[in-house]
């Protein structure tokens, strides 16, 4: 594990809030010197500390109204067929997030889709013609309380 230092640690509160803030508003809230702020940056980078940048789009502005919380059970869990589901939900662009978990079920997904058609040709392609999928169970989210991936630093 990569030693995190105070400096760090804000830039990553900074970067989190907004990854597009400049270099010199970091500097000034962070205290420090830009080459050391630039340095330390590419350093979060290059350790994956910092593994990705994006841009967060709101899904019903692009035409996905609809959210849903699915809970997948497998019927056989060989480390080829749990690969083999990730590598499945990784590949589908309507699958968000995708965690394996402990409990009754076997996979956690979040998952976007336009209407109640277009989840069920998801449920078609990820579920159905996947024979190992034993069964799934799927809550519709009623509203976007609280969404994001931050990190607490």
């Amino acid at each position: 594990m990569a030693e995190i230092s105070e400096l760090d640690r804000t830039i990553l509160r900074l970067m989190q809030k907004n990854a597009r803030t400049r270099l010199d508003d970091i500097t000034a809230q962070a205290g420090a010197s830009a080459a050391t702020v630039q340095r330390r940056v590419k350093h979060l980078r290059s350790t994956g500390i910092i593994s990705s940048e994006v841009a967060i789009v709101d899904p019903e502005a692009v035409e996905f109204a609809m959210t849903f919380l699915i809970l997948v059970e497998l019927e056989r869990e060989s480390l080829h067929q749990l690969d083999s589901f990730r590598r499945k939900a990784k590949a589908e662009h309507q699958i968000q997030q995708c965690y394996y978990i402990t409990g009754e079920a076997d996979f956690a997904l979040i998952a976007l889709a336009k209407n109640m058609k277009d989840y069920e040709a998801l449920t078609q392609r990820l579920f159905f013609e996947d024979t190992n999928v034993k069964r799934f169970r799927t809550s519709v989210v009623m509203d976007r309380t609280k969404v994001g991936m931050t990190v607490p630093v």
